[in-house]
């Protein structure tokens, strides 16, 4: 009888372990709607793998906007030598996220790990050997409407006189 009973413990434990392995994924992928990340993200922590230094601080940090239309900006925040804040942009375009799929720049989706929702303000992810986390934040519009402004003038490139006078006296040494 004892063994009866010892088997039937061990088999419900087992089926809510394998019910809570199987759930894990799932509560990692959470679905979100497709407006989720309209607005601006501001990166929290960023750590390269086998390291716990934390890359973001008062010296350093990315905004990423996403518009309802579909707009994307990316921008590295840096503090220079003399104690000035630099908007750096990285990229200007487009993005998705489609059914909890994200994409950006017309590149392909990304893997389940490089975009996770953590909850309504939070974000983790991994590209190639870096853990990012970012943060939902409010900034001014003003702020906003100058770091995609930034960003996509460097999309836009330079002008093409501006182009003709770097390819002349530059790049035709």
């Amino acid at each position: 009888m004892k063994k009866t009973n010892l088997k039937k413990a061990m088999m419900t434990v087992l089926v809510a372990v394998m019910a809570m392995v199987n759930a894990t994924p799932l509560m990692a992928q959470q679905k979100v709607a497709d407006d989720y990340l309209v607005g601006t993200w501001v990166m929290e922590s960023m750590k390269w793998e086998g390291s716990d230094k934390n890359l973001c601080n008062s010296n350093y940090s990315q905004v990423k906007v996403y518009r309802a239309n579909g707009e994307y900006a990316c921008a590295e925040i840096v503090k220079a030598n003399d104690g000035s804040a630099r908007v750096l942009p990285h990229e200007y375009g487009t993005y998705t996220l489609k059914n909890g799929r994200y994409s950006e720049m017309g590149r392909p989706e990304v893997e389940d790990d490089a975009f996770v929702v953590v909850d309504k303000n939070t974000t983790k992810g991994r590209w190639m050997n870096r853990h990012d986390v970012w943060k939902r934040t409010s900034l001014p519009d003003k702020l906003v409407d100058y770091i995609v402004a930034q960003c996509k003038a460097k999309q836009e490139g330079d002008p093409k006189d501006i182009q003709q006078m770097i390819k002349t006296h530059i790049l035709n040494k």
